[in-house]
């Protein structure tokens, strides 16, 4: 890419992958939903790590 332009920001992906720590369910969401409503777990965003 050219120096002196700017990079289109892409805000068509709003929603984060979270994934039940406990059961494994995975749901897609704009912000941390909470528990999860199957076992009670909580969520992790999938784009982090567990380290």
């Amino acid at each position: 890419m050219p120096h002196g332009q700017d990079v289109e920001d892409d805000t068509s992906e709003l929603t984060s992958e979270y994934e039940c720590l406990q059961c494994g369910r995975i749901v897609e969401a704009e912000t941390s939903p909470g528990t999860c409503a199957k076992c009670g777990g909580d969520f992790q965003n999938r784009a982090k790590s567990v380290e």
